[in-house]
């Protein structure tokens, strides 16, 4: 279901080591050690009974404040007292049991919806007895019996009408691609109460997240075949989302979606194949310069580009939950904006939306990880909490418990945070949620902004392209400290552009909490500029000529400028030989093929070589994702997988592979499908050594043990 894991921690900025190592601190805030996530957002974990497996799948507040869970094991639960108020238990009430993966909830006229993996379900309890008495098919979808065919949701629309989606399957073992097999797999579809179903809109590969803002629907999706990056889009009757799958269905007379797969083929790659016909693989075009996404929606008007795109392996990974932060205040200082979860980070990103010549656009933050499993589903609680229902099973998540059920509380301190990044017409302002020190604020040197995009193909994921700093010509603080201007050279419309504060203070000296926001900026607005004249124009040679790009609040410098390029192959050194050393005559001491299973694994948990042994390693990447294959020193499996994570935008570039003497050896990232051989002299000193994937989040389980005998 869900594209590769990660965990993020918000991560110091030390110049020393921007400068120096790429083995940033594992903890501590931004420049200097200061308040955490903890200080602001409290995690209050709920006591689950003996016996409850209680990997959630959906969450609904009903109006008593009560908590409706269901599980992915097909479970209903009826949660009194979520709230532990006065230090009592909550009490679990089992109200309906039997279904089948059901991956969403929601509570409408006193009866619970589900979306099971063949229906949309209602749920009543006619006798009132706290349990389901009947069990309604409100409406049914066809499946393949695929795995990967997931049914997500319902969300409830304004009219009453409900949101369900529905995952791809993955077929063709030649390249994975997504497959729509049945009707309706990779669409959204709209379903009245009483039973009517319209076909919405298609191009969705993993649509695990739905959700409700400004009355109007949007969906999450995450990396994968002919998605760069995880996003957030705006869904709208007739559109089309990018993965082409679902339009096998486009044809149908009650389809609204105007386009066909030949279209999308043709502005991409002529060599593909036409459905019905054998597919060609195609390229992984590791050094093209790719075409994004956007260069499609002028041709085909009913290409969707994202509002806003959730950098992958930085905020989007397997995005999850939409929710709205409706408390008025009553959950800190972010009234009115989105949440979105993360499955693989365990974590939750913030988006600041607006619109701009009436399309959405916006800019995501970092906002809290370290939960204890993989964020699914959320739904505000009665008293202005957040709960946040988890699981990781089969998927695998940063939070290394299979399941869990949590809520975050707001402490009442303000955090000094970017409140919210708007589009000018000549760059950006930033607000703020506390009064800004002038003098770091008004410093164009305190701030960075890089633009990039992703490619838009049918190979898994994309790296960055087309990345290009763009200068701060000057800064123009707000009387009241609250609101930075940045005039900014350079801006490109429909691209993604880092903004990173990572030089303010507010003005009791304390660095923002996060320092990055990754604004989305499909529409550059019209109206008056800015004199330069009228702003801080500052020092442009503060950072020396230095690129910096950065992950979350981790900064790693590298010499130059921008990359027009693609992934590039990870470089041959002495840590990757894929050719066999001039001196071994020909012959290896000893033949290694390693391979990987479904759900995050190696095919072999242990492997034995002698101590100074010449290696021949094959690694085949037979999975649904790209992996690498990668040996470190004992008990560095983790460290390197968040040095790995800590490469930023240019990660998949440099292949998730960290510069750590910690990585003995390693093949390059690989996409499903493919295989490389690597050769290397076993170490000499023997010892229970580590091979791993560096994907991000995979390290936390996919590993294995290479043993070194004497």
């Amino acid at each position: 279901m869900f594209s590769p894991k990660i965990k993020l921690r918000p991560l110091a900025l030390l110049l020393a080591a921007l400068m120096g190592s790429a083995e940033l601190p594992a903890q501590g805030q931004n420049a200097s050690e200061g308040p955490t996530e903890e200080d602001y957002y409290q995690m209050v974990t709920l006591p689950v009974p003996e016996g409850v497996l209680l990997e959630v799948g959906g969450l609904a507040v009903m109006p008593n404040g009560k908590l409706a869970v269901s599980t992915r094991r097909g479970d209903v639960y009826i949660i009194e007292n979520p709230y532990m108020k006065n230090g009592s238990q909550p009490h679990y009430q089992h109200f309906a049991t039997g279904l089948h993966e059901i991956l969403g909830l929601a509570y409408k006229d006193g009866d619970l919806y589900m979306a099971q993996r063949g229906e949309l379900t209602k749920l009543v309890d006619r006798n009132h007895d706290g349990k389901a008495d009947r069990y309604e098919t409100v409406y049914a979808w066809p499946l393949s019996g695929h795995y990967h065919e997931y049914s997500f949701g319902p969300k409830i629309g304004p009219d009453g009408s409900m949101y369900v989606t529905g995952n791809v399957a993955f077929g063709n073992i030649e390249w994975w691609r997504g497959e729509s097999r049945v009707p309706w797999r990779g669409w959204t579809m709209r379903i009245t109460p009483d039973g009517k179903m319209e076909p919405f809109a298609t191009g969705m590969r993993s649509p695990c997240g739905i959700g409700i803002y400004d009355g109007q629907l949007f969906y999450s999706d995450n990396q994968g075949d002919w998605m760069g990056s995880g996003f957030v889009m705006h869904v709208e009757k007739g559109d089309f989302a990018g993965h082409p799958a679902g339009l096998r269905w486009a044809n149908r007379p009650e389809s609204p979606v105007k386009l066909n797969t030949e279209q999308v083929y043709a502005r991409v790659d002529p060599r593909m194949a036409k459905p019905g016909e054998k597919p060609i693989k195609p390229e992984n075009d590791r050094n093209d310069k790719g075409t994004p996404f956007f260069a499609l929606e002028q041709e085909l008007p009913a290409v969707k580009t994202p509002a806003v795109w959730l950098p992958h392996s930085i905020l989007g990974i397997s995005t999850s939950e939409i929710v709205t932060d409706q408390t008025n205040g009553g959950f800190g200082p972010f009234a009115g904006q989105m949440l979105i979860g993360d499955q693989g980070q365990s974590k939750i990103t913030r988006v600041f939306m607006e619109k701009v010549n009436g399309q959405y656009q916006g800019a995501a933050f970092s906002f809290r990880e370290g939960f204890q499993s993989g964020v699914l589903r959320m739904a505000f609680g009665n008293d202005g909490s957040l709960f946040v229902g988890e699981t990781n099973r089969g998927w695998g998540s940063a939070g290394t418990k299979a399941y869990g059920l949590q809520r975050l509380v707001w402490t009442g301190k303000m955090p000094f945070e970017m409140k919210a990044v708007r589009a000018t017409p000549d760059g950006f302002e930033i607000e703020f949620t506390a009064a800004v020190d002038k003098k770091t604020a008004g410093n164009p040197a305190s701030y960075q902004v890089t633009s990039f995009i992703y490619k838009y193909h049918p190979v898994y994921g994309s790296p960055v392209i087309n990345d290009q700093v763009c200068a701060v010509k000057g800064v123009k603080v707000s009387g009241d400290g609250l609101k930075a201007r940045l005039v900014v050279d350079g801006l490109r419309e429909r691209y993604v552009h880092e903004v990173k504060a990572f030089g303010v203070r507010s003005g009791n000296s304390l660095p923002l909490l996060h320092n990055t926001a990754y604004y989305t900026l499909n529409n550059i607005p019209a109206g008056e500029r800015l004199a330069l004249a009228s702003t801080n124009t500052g020092d442009h040679s503060a950072h020396g000529g230095m690129t910096m790009t950065t992950s979350n609040d981790n900064t790693a410098a590298t010499a130059g400028s921008a990359n027009a390029g693609g992934l590039k192959a990870a470089p041959t050194s002495a840590k990757r030989l894929t050719a066999m050393p001039a001196d071994w005559g020909g012959k290896a001491d000893q033949t290694v093929i390693i391979g990987t299973e479904p759900g995050l694994k190696f095919d072999k948990n242990e492997i034995t070589v002698k101590a100074g042994s010449k290696i021949k390693w094959t690694f085949n990447n037979d999975d649904d994702m790209p992996h690498n294959c990668v040996v470190v020193l004992p008990g560095q499996a983790v460290p390197v997988g968040e040095l790995a994570m800590n490469l930023g935008i240019k990660g998949q570039e440099l292949n998730y592979i960290p510069e750590t003497p910690k990585v003995l050896y390693h093949t390059r990232l690989m996409e499903p499908g493919n295989a490389e051989s690597i050769y290397f002299t076993a170490p000499s000193t023997p010892g229970e050594y580590t091979y791993v994937c560096t994907v991000p989040g995979h390290a936390y389980v996919m590993q294995g043990t290479l043993k070194v005998t004497k």
